[in-house]
């Protein structure tokens, strides 16, 4: 697999259906350092995969409690990114976007949390699919993105914006 061509994107499901959820409040996006797992180091909205028996939006709460100990209040779904990676494994990534909270952002065994200025997103920091579609979700798009990966590398991409 080198390039999107290569997978059938009329049959491919993800492995793993997951959320990741970011929270715009006062000209700032609320991002956390990932302590473990798929990205850890890497800097990135909380989120994770979806759990028996609870909708995207379910897990998209679920997610942020459990990462910053804080509760996003009406979270609306901005998008979906469909990840494969060279290596076989592949995720389904719902996005959602809040703008309150309640609560304060604490560091869990999970995640650091960080502001930034919207016009200082760590983008060097993050998943290289990140600048694609995260500029078009602040200007209040809705998207759905195509990525291949190899590792860390993003080999391929194509976003549609709706």
């Amino acid at each position: 697999m080198q390039s999107l061509q290569d997978i059938d994107w009329n049959t491919w499901q993800g492995k793993d259906p997951a959320t990741l959820t970011f929270i715009i409040k006062d000209e700032q996006i609320l991002l956390i350092r990932k302590k473990r797992g798929l990205g850890a180091g890497k800097i990135n909205g909380p989120g994770g995969r979806l759990e028996p028996g609870e909708t995207m939006l379910e897990c998209a709460i679920r997610e942020v409690q459990e990462e910053l100990c804080i509760t996003p209040i009406d979270p609306i779904f901005c998008g979906e990114s469909l990840f494969q990676f060279t290596d076989g494994y592949s995720i389904h990534v719902h996005t959602y976007m809040a703008h309150d909270f309640e609560g304060t952002p604490a560091e869990t065994d999970e995640a650091i949390p960080l502001w930034f200025p919207l016009d200082g997103i760590p983008y060097e920091e993050m998943w290289a699919d990140d600048i694609v579609w995260l500029p078009e979700m602040l200007k209040g798009s809705q998207f759905k993105g195509r990525y291949l990966f190899d590792g860390d590398r993003m080999l391929d991409h194509h976003l549609d914006i709706f």
